[in-house]
């Protein structure tokens, strides 16, 4: 990347980063996904009781691999093999785990996170029960205001979430929302986590690297 674009983006994920923490989240920035691998690693220890949430973020950024490959008792949602079942039970077990591991739909530069979740179950733990909540993001996420965040969400994250997840909703083939009422709408829940009051349970880690939807 062109120095000078990425002191920009530099720039802008330091000007959000310190939001994030006047709203009471640690939050450090990395040019890189090794960089930023490095960060996380310091953040867990091991024998670590760790779920994630579904992110392309995670699994572009070395994060995934990380988690299975560490000396971590990783909870593997998405294993082969894994039954429905049992999939909810690590849904569930997410609120008890040690660390829970996500990305964000977005993130404001006033320092909040945006999220609209289907299931409900990334944000229920984002918002209460792990101890900590590690929330991985590339630039691409930062955007200035609630308001932009909805946007991004309706004609970025969903469409393209859905498209990922074939659930067949409008979205798929307009590449927009339609603010449509199909059975296997992935827009069910919106969340959006401000201040904080148990400081730096919720670590964000920006990254200088557009990464997922």
């Amino acid at each position: 990347m062109d120095k000078n674009k990425f002191e920009v983006i530099r720039l802008k994920m330091e000007r959000t980063a310190n939001s994030l923490r006047r709203n009471n989240m640690f939050c450090e920035c990395a040019d890189n996904c090794e960089d930023a691998l490095e960060i996380i690693r310091e953040l867990l220890t091991e024998g670590d009781t760790i779920c994630a949430g579904g992110s392309m973020t995670l699994a572009e950024s070395g994060v995934m691999n990380m988690l299975k490959e560490g000396p971590y008792n990783f909870l593997d949602r998405d294993r082969p093999g894994i039954t429905s079942e049992e999939r909810k039970d690590i849904y569930t077990a997410a609120f008890s785990s040690d660390v829970f591991i996500t990305s964000s739909n977005a993130i404001t530069e006033k320092g909040e996170l945006y999220n609209v979740d289907g299931n409900g179950n990334r944000v229920a733990a984002m918002i209460y029960g792990p101890k900590s909540v590690i929330v991985v993001a590339g630039y691409n996420k930062i955007v200035k205001d609630i308001k932009e965040a909805e946007t991004r969400v309706k004609e970025i994250a969903a469409p393209a979430n859905a498209i990922r997840l074939s659930c067949g909703t409008p979205c798929t083939e307009s590449g927009k929302c339609m603010e449509c009422m199909h059975e296997n709408r992935i827009c069910a829940d919106t969340v959006i986590m401000s201040r904080q009051r148990v400081k730096e349970r919720i670590k964000v880690i920006l990254i200088g690297e557009a990464l997922g939807y």
